[in-house]
């Protein structure tokens, strides 16, 4: 909104003119996020815990999660209003790439807040039937798959782009809609399965989408595009607001779940997140690449999956516990350095995926 405030300001002070950049916008999105967080946090904490919306935790879980049953959870609302209300801000309201992105998130945000409520309020442990919560994801998903196809201006916004390779792209046609829907729905639910600890999730997130905010930047811009052999997407650079305010927002929620966590993420938080990685991933066309720099959100969630396969046709469990942070729990891993040990993976997947820009 303050854009086209400083757009119609800047023909009487010239000096309004800085707000047309994104990095000033994108500064101010960071900082307006992370401010939002830390002055909400402590009010919505107390909040929270006057209302008794404390996290249940599985009896057969690692003992030492025993102590956290009650700290409160949703804080994921804290997150998504920093986020908002930073984007409303700071970012250009007319581009379709910020409006899909937030819409997803907000549908994403909204099946988890039911979830969580169901879970945590209403006291029931099954919260939002899986089916439903399935198809409401499913929804979202195939919704922003289908509207971002259509509404293609290029051939370049619906094709896969092969890392590593100059100029090698494969033309999807309509499958475009299929890798979209997926992409989505499993990151979301990937980024759910990885917030099992203090912090674990939400920091390889904020990294994850201060990468994917580079990679909107470049390919939004049509010097740089060209340049590294990447899709030019015109308006895709808009994003780096929005990926500025969640890296904001993800830092002000860390100082509060920070181990030992004072409020948790819930699906509130984690399913939307998820979800906003994955349509920008899409959007850039960097799907492969968002696959390198969430490895450890690759990991869990094969962890989890291999874990029930190996069950159900042996009988017998790979790991001690999936998610794979469980296992090494399990094994003696303090979880402090599980935690840890886990962002300086993402750091490193994370360089390695901004690589792959030049790598080709």
């Amino acid at each position: 909104m303050l854009v086209w405030l400083a757009e119609y300001l800047q023909q009487y002070v010239s000096g309004f003119s800085v707000f047309q950049y994104l990095t000033v916008r994108a500064i101010l999105g960071v900082l307006t996020a992370l401010g939002i967080s830390l002055i909400v946090g402590p009010k919505m904490i107390y909040w929270l815990n006057h209302m008794q919306v404390g996290q249940a935790v599985r009896d057969d879980g690692p003992e030492s999660h025993l102590s956290k049953s009650g700290t409160p959870t949703m804080g994921g609302t804290l997150i998504l209003a920093a986020i908002f209300a930073s984007v409303l801000l700071w970012a250009d309201l007319s581009n379709r790439y910020v409006l899909v992105t937030m819409a997803v998130t907000f549908i994403f945000g909204a099946v988890g807040f039911v979830d969580d409520y169901k879970k945590v309020v209403e006291k029931n442990p099954r919260g939002l039937i899986a089916r439903w919560k399935y198809f409401w994801q499913s929804v979202a998903g195939l919704g922003a798959a289908i509207y971002l196809y259509m509404t293609a201006a290029t051939p370049a916004e619906t094709q896969l782009i092969i890392p590593f390779f100059k100029n090698v792209a494969l033309d999807l046609g309509p499958m475009y809609i299929v890798l979209t829907y997926f992409v989505i729905v499993g990151t979301s639910n990937a980024v759910n399965l990885t917030d099992g600890l203090d912090g674990l999730a939400i920091m390889p997130t904020v990294l994850v989408g201060g990468a994917l905010g580079v990679i909107a930047y470049l390919v939004g811009n049509a010097q740089f595009a060209p340049y590294l052999h990447i899709p030019f997407i015109a308006g895709a650079g808009e994003l780096v607001v929005f990926c500025a305010a969640l890296g904001g927002a993800g830092l002000g929620f860390l100082w509060f779940n920070t181990y030992p966590a004072q409020v948790f993420m819930g699906d509130v938080g984690a399913l939307a997140l998820g979800a906003a990685l994955g349509v920008m991933a899409v959007i850039v066309r960097h799907e492969i690449v968002l696959f390198i720099m969430g490895g450890v959100f690759v990991l869990e969630t094969v962890s989890v999956i291999l874990q029930v396969a190996s069950f159900k046709l042996t009988g017998k469990r790979i790991f001690r516990m999936a998610p794979l942070h469980h296992h090494y729990e399990l094994k003696g891993w303090p979880e402090p350095r599980v935690i840890v040990r886990f962002w300086i993976i993402t750091v490193v997947l994370v360089l390695f995926g901004l690589a792959t820009l030049k790598l080709r």
